[in-house]
């Protein structure tokens, strides 16, 4: 068990390294619902690389972050901010907001509609898939 946790705190220590260039690109706002004036914190999109990646982190309100690490616990409302997100510059954020759209587009009729007009490019969508995999 002590070797798994050294290898959490090597991560979690190579992820902070990327905080400052991750908070400037966020520009000190969440990348998904662009909430600000709260604190951020770093999200790995699956799959995840080896080694910490600037293309796999996405900085995140609490909010987002702990709905998409507990899906039970999942406010539809709140994502309502993919309708926007969907149509970000970054592909981590692309890949985010598709993976909830498609879940939430079980029971919400405008997920659906947002999925019915989003066009990405096929490695996106090909990422996003590999979650699935």
């Amino acid at each position: 068990m002590a070797k798994g946790l050294l290898k959490h705190q090597e991560r979690q220590a190579a992820l902070s390294l990327l905080g400052k260039d991750l908070a400037r690109r966020a520009k000190s706002k969440c990348e998904i619902c662009e909430a600000s004036g709260v604190p951020l914190a770093i999200y790995e999109v699956a799959p995840v690389p080896s080694e910490p990646d600037y293309d796999h982190c996405l900085m995140l309100c609490e909010t987002c972050k702990t709905q998409l690490e507990n899906p039970k616990r999942l406010d539809p409302n709140h994502w309502r901010c993919l309708t926007k997100s969907i149509w970000s510059q970054l592909p981590v954020a692309q890949v985010v907001s598709l993976r909830q759209l498609r879940k939430l587009s079980e029971k919400q009729d405008w997920a659906i509609e947002a999925l019915e007009h989003a066009y990405l490019e096929p490695e996106i969508e090909s990422w996003a898939n590999s979650e699935l995999s």
